[in-house]
């Protein structure tokens, strides 16, 4: 039953109205339902792809230190640079078998980017095989 359900992420801010602007027009992600109860942790699901992600106010945001969210792109290049035209900064690593140049880093056959939201949470750009 769970093998076939869709996955939702979700992403934990501290102002939700900072984040609708990030998620909403920075990254262009559709607003396809908002939730203003509880009043304590309203929340937004954004619609990707076939999928949707949960941007929800919570006191735990920004506290990851690893990728909470990615994105599986067929042209990452041009996703980096389509962000970066939108205002994103991309992170940079070098941490031995992670190394980016220009924001992008090479792993095998696979590439990823990494950039961060508002509250510093992780985000991820990927483009498999």
């Amino acid at each position: 039953m769970i093998e076939n359900a869709k996955a939702e992420p979700c992403v934990p801010v501290s102002d939700l109205s900072r984040a609708s602007s990030f998620y909403g027009e920075t990254l262009g992600l559709k607003e396809v339902q908002r939730y203003e109860e509880p009043a304590a942790n309203p929340m937004i699901r954004y619609g990707v792809g076939d999928g949707t992600v949960l941007v929800y106010k919570s006191v735990g945001a920004g506290q990851s230190r690893h990728t909470l969210l990615g994105f599986v792109v067929d042209d990452i290049e041009t996703a980096v640079d389509e962000l970066r035209g939108r205002g994103v900064a991309f992170e940079e690593y070098d941490m031995g078998d992670i190394k980016t140049e220009n924001g992008i880093a090479t792993i095998g056959d696979d590439r990823a980017a990494w950039f961060k939201d508002p509250d510093g949470n992780i985000l991820g750009v990927g483009q498999y095989g």
